[in-house]
């Protein structure tokens, strides 16, 4: 039996069942991500495991190393769009449609969902004693370039500062709030999951993929928390006035040239010393061996003669404790 095959039961400690979830694909090097991701949440000290739903095409040894640092790792099935002519935002964009299936797993009551490049810095398990029925995610930003199809972009708009420019009113109503699907709290239900996968097959793919189709299915229910809880990088140089980098609980790394392990600080925006630090700190956490996973080995059960050995031992440690001070002389 292989280390994935090893079945993990949920630990609820007499709590509804939690944990964290995240996604992974292929062989590529993203699996240093995700072990970035077990270890920050181990620092933060959070009380709940990481489920990592991955794709077939993820190899046995990146598997077996997810499950050494302590994640729960679960198989999923790919999840695609209809086909037709829409170009991604980013070509890999496609395969981001199959994080729909982590709605499936409903042996968790509820869970927060963390793409492979954050990292968590502070403690977030208070996030999921919000309030049931909602989708709780961080706002996102339309000023990156990869927006430049959109309207928002295109007349400068941006959600995270709406004084700056106003939305025209011959444009019609303003878009309804837009959240970033790299962090995202929710709630597993077989009904919604099921749903999930019939309304993607009739809803055309845009630029952002699922994250346009969550934005989509969840408007109703979404409710925005503070970007501490979701830092995309690219706020530090578009809104720094929003942002308190001190008090940051969580920060993706979704820029280009701003992953961890392949940064060489030579793309755009990456010679800031913010980015620099950032990024010290995901290497710290990563390269510190005393957050590696530490399994809890349980004794072996106590046979009744060696539960009643430490006893008699005592007591006849006793007896010639007592026997030893009568034969001592006296220093008189």
């Amino acid at each position: 039996m292989s280390l994935t095959e090893i079945a993990t039961e949920p630990t609820t400690n007499n709590k509804p069942s939690r944990a964290f979830v995240t996604f992974l694909a292929g062989n590529g090097d993203y699996v240093k991500g995700v072990v970035g991701l077990a270890k920050g949440l181990r620092k933060a000290e959070s009380v709940y495991p990481l489920v990592v739903a991955v794709l077939p095409d993820v190899p046995e040894d990146h598997r077996e190393i997810l499950v050494s640092q302590g994640c729960v790792v679960r198989e999923i099935q790919p999840v695609y769009p209809p086909e037709n002519q829409t170009q991604f935002a980013m070509a890999y964009y496609v395969i981001n449609y199959s994080k729909l299936r982590i709605w499936e797993f409903v042996e968790y009551e509820k869970m927060i969902y963390l793409d492979g490049d954050i990292q968590v810095f502070g403690n977030i398990d208070h996030l999921f004693d919000k309030a049931d029925g909602y989708f709780y995610a961080v706002m996102d930003c339309f000023c990156e370039k990869s927006w430049s199809n959109s309207p928002q972009f295109k007349i400068g708009y941006c959600q995270q500062c709406p004084e700056k420019v106003q939305w025209p009113v011959e444009m019609g109503s303003p878009p309804p709030l837009y959240f970033n699907a790299g962090m995202f709290v929710f709630q597993p239900n077989l009904l919604t999951y099921y749903d999930l996968l019939e309304t993607v097959k009739i809803t055309p793919p845009t630029l952002f993929a699922e994250q346009d189709f969550l934005n989509n299915y969840f408007s109703d229910i979404y409710k925005p928390i503070p970007n501490v809880y979701n830092l995309v990088v690219a706020m530090l140089w578009r809104h720094p006035e929003n942002v308190d980098i001190d008090h940051i609980k969580v920060v993706h790394y979704c820029a280009n040239g701003s992953k961890p392990w392949r940064f060489t600080g030579k793309e755009d925006n990456m010679d800031r010393n913010d980015i620099k630090m950032l990024v010290k700190k995901w290497w710290e956490i990563y390269e510190d061996e005393s957050l590696d996973y530490k399994p809890i080995v349980p004794l072996p059960p106590i046979s009744e003669d060696k539960k009643l050995a430490p006893l008699l031992v005592a007591a006849l440690t006793e007896d010639e404790n007592v026997a030893h001070q009568r034969s001592a002389p006296s220093a008189a």
